[in-house]
């Protein structure tokens, strides 16, 4: 009959268990793939405490193994599965998890990840990193993505991060930020001050197409002249133009241009053209032929661009972004030398904000709901009505500012009759 082994203190171990010479604790076992696993304590019962936890991870089927496996070879794992992401995107979730997730809590292991570690850490990119939402919620994505792995493979119950950014956005009171659109003076001031500006007027194409259509900046810039129609005019939107860093591709790596598939299915549409987006088509062919412009640049195979710069190269948003900002300032000090108190002056505003200008214009002008989610390509209904449901607030609160002012008009003289 075998002998049973016993500690220092003449108590029997069991199998697996072994005292060291340091008078600390052993328990090794075999993992699901096979291989020798150990765990350390101090005392006997803190041995059988955590043999404790490793009997129910097996029983719950959760694999051991994860007690070794960090969030970076998770994160790995997520990268070399991933599918159905364009490049762009997924290059920019790669940029998020190796700039802010890697150096901070990549090496934790996630046997030991807690929800708390993990409000701890969005707290941190908030408060000492000074983070944007948008910037956190993009860090979120892949986060979250990366822990589900972990619980879909059986090494943790559930995942750590689950509404944990909706918990986050409460305490610290962030405020989606509401992309705003031009009114229509505003518009109209936009407009005009484009056509007439002899340094700026170059720029009246590209803006009143993207005023005229609710195109996005990729679509815009992507249009070749082959996807125009003038005589039906009808715009044929059909792919979309990105420019962003590839970091991964070796002797390929920079900033640089391709063309992708819209951003949904639902993006591959055609949109009719007003008469001032003819116009501005129109304006911008003739343009380019009395210059001699010509589209000198190919991107996978794409060319005869519509919008190009006077290199003969592809716009971009960056450029864009950067022209709307000195059309404000300009048009503001133009406006400004009429006027110490001007009726109306430009917003902050981007590329984005045109598209929702858009939208604006065909709520504001009745347009059934669906020919909106159409002409945009929304895929989901929902994001088209979260629009609609903002713009009409706007109006509604316009409305009942109109409704005040009368009110008082009636009110006054009847107060000064006496009449209660």
């Amino acid at each position: 009959m075998a002998t049973k082994r016993k500690d220092k203190s003449r108590v029997v171990l069991k199998t697996g268990e072994v005292q060291r010479k340091d008078g600390t604790y052993q328990f090794s076992w075999q993992d699901s793939q096979m291989k020798r696993r150990f765990v350390y304590a101090r005392t006997l019962d803190d041995l059988r405490e955590k043999e404790k936890r490793i009997q129910k991870d097996k029983c719950d089927g959760i694999k051991t193994e994860a007690r070794y496996t960090t969030i970076d070879e998770l994160f790995d794992l997520w990268a070399n599965m991933k599918r159905g992401l364009k490049n762009n995107t997924f290059e920019n979730y790669k940029y998020m998890y190796n700039t802010f997730v890697r150096p901070v809590i990549g090496s934790k292991r996630i046997s030991t990840l807690k929800k708390s570690d993990i409000k701890k850490y969005y707290n941190y990119l908030v408060d000492e990193r000074n983070l944007k939402p948008s910037t956190i919620d993009n860090i979120h994505t892949v986060l979250h993505q990366v822990l589900q792995i972990a619980v879909d493979d059986d090494f943790i119950r559930n995942n750590p991060s689950d509404n944990v950014l909706r918990e986050l956005k409460k305490a610290h009171c962030f405020q989606s930020e509401k992309r705003r659109a031009l009114t229509k003076p505003e518009q109209e001031l936009f407009l005009n001050f484009l056509k007439t500006h002899p340094v700026y007027e170059h720029w009246y194409p590209v803006f009143a197409v993207m005023i005229g259509t609710g195109l996005r900046v990729g679509e815009v810039t992507g249009l070749r002249w082959c996807d125009i129609d003038m005589e039906s005019g009808m715009i044929d939107v059909n792919h979309t133009l990105v420019y962003y860093d590839h970091r991964t591709e070796g002797s390929k790596s920079g900033c640089y241009f391709n063309v992708n598939t819209t951003k949904t299915p639902a993006s591959m549409r055609q949109v009719p053209m007003l008469g001032f987006v003819k116009e501005a088509f129109e304006h911008e062919k003739q343009k380019q032929e009395d210059l001699g412009l010509h589209c000198e640049v190919t991107i996978d195979g794409y060319t005869d661009f519509i919008f190009i710069n006077r290199f003969g190269q592809a716009q971009h948003q960056a450029t864009l972004n950067k022209a709307i900002r000195r059309i404000i300032r300009d048009c503001n000090d133009e406006q400004f030398l009429h006027s110490d108190e001007p009726d109306v002056l430009l917003p902050h505003f981007s590329c984005h904000s045109l598209r929702h200008t858009f939208t604006t214009r065909m709520c504001e002008a009745g347009v059934n709901i669906k020919v909106i989610q159409d002409a945009l390509g929304h895929s989901d209904i929902s994001t088209t009505l979260n629009i609609y449901a903002d713009v009409t607030k706007e109006m509604k609160a316009e409305e009942f500012k109109g409704l005040d002012l009368s009110l008082i008009h009636i009110s006054e003289p009847t107060r000064r009759r006496g009449i209660s």
